[in-house]
C-alpha cells in the first residue's frame, strides 16, 4: 500500500487539491492554536492550512512522495510543518501532548482503526479536540471517493465506541457534495465527529 500511495502522490497534481478539507477547516478555526497531530496527512493540505492559523503541526504518513508534496505546499504558503515518515501501525504519538487531532478520510481495517483511535485519545491533553470526517458505510454505493471495501468504511457505532472516553461536541452522518478534486467529487455519505477530552 505504501507504494500505491507513493505512486498516487508522484505527479505534480495535488490529488485532493491544495485547499483544506471543508469540515476540518471550519472546526479548526473555532479553536485556539496549539499543538496539532494529523495522522495520514498525505500531501499536507490540512497541515499547511492549520500552520497558517498558527498551529504547531505534526503530520504523519508513510509516503515519501506525500512528504515532498507537503513540503512544496508549505514553502508556497511560507509555513512549516513537521512531517514524520512512519507506518501508523507502529507509530506511537506522544501522550498527553496535543491540543487537537485531525482524522480526515483516514480509512483503516477495524483492528488498526481501533488502535489508532485509542492512541489518538491518549495523545491529547485534557481539553484536546478530535476532528474527524470519514466515509460512512453507505459510501460503498457512491463513486465520489473512498475505499471499495466495506470493512474500511465506518459506521456511527464504530466512531461512538472508539471515542467513548470523549465528550461529544458534534456527531452526525451526512450526505454532502464533495468538491475536493476528481478523486473526492460528487455526492458522498460521511461521518462527521468532534470530540472533547475531559
Amino acid at each position: 500500500m505504501k507504494e500505491v500511495w507513493n505512486k498516487r502522490f508522484a505527479n505534480n497534481e495535488f490529488i485532493y487539491g491544495k485547499k483544506p478539507n471543508l469540515f476540518f477547516s471550519c472546526e479548526i478555526e473555532k479553536l485556539s492554536p496549539g499543538k496539532l497531530l494529523l495522522p495520514g496527512e498525505g500531501e499536507g493540505r490540512n497541515g499547511v492550512y492549520a500552520a497558517k492559523l498558527g498551529w504547531e503541526v505534526d503530520a504523519v504518513d508513510w509516503s515519501e512522495k506525500g512528504k515532498e508534496k507537503a513540503e512544496k505546499l508549505s514553502s508556497e504558503f511560507n509555513v512549516k510543518i513537521n512531517y514524520i515518515i512512519n507506518d501508523l501501525s507502529v507509530y506511537n504519538p506522544k501522550e498527553n501532548y496535543y491540543d487537537a487531532v485531525g482524522l480526515i478520510f483516514l480509512h483503516m481495517n477495524p483492528e488498526l482503526r481501533e488502535d489508532i483511535h485509542r492512541k489518538v485519545v491518549n495523545s491529547m491533553k485534557s481539553g484536546g479536540v478530535v476532528i474527524l470526517e470519514s466515509y460512512e458505510k453507505e459510501q460503498i454505493n457512491n463513486s465520489s471517493g473512498g475505499p471499495k471495501d466495506l470493512d474500511l468504511l465506518y459506521s456511527l457505532e464504530d466512531i461512538f465506541t472508539d471515542f467513548s472516553d470523549l465528550n461529544i461536541v458534534s456527531f452526525s452522518k451526512e450526505t454532502i457534495e464533495l468538491n475536493e478534486s476528481s478523486h473526492h467529487h460528487g455526492q458522498a455519505e460521511v461521518v462527521r465527529y468532534v470530540g472533547l477530552k475531559p
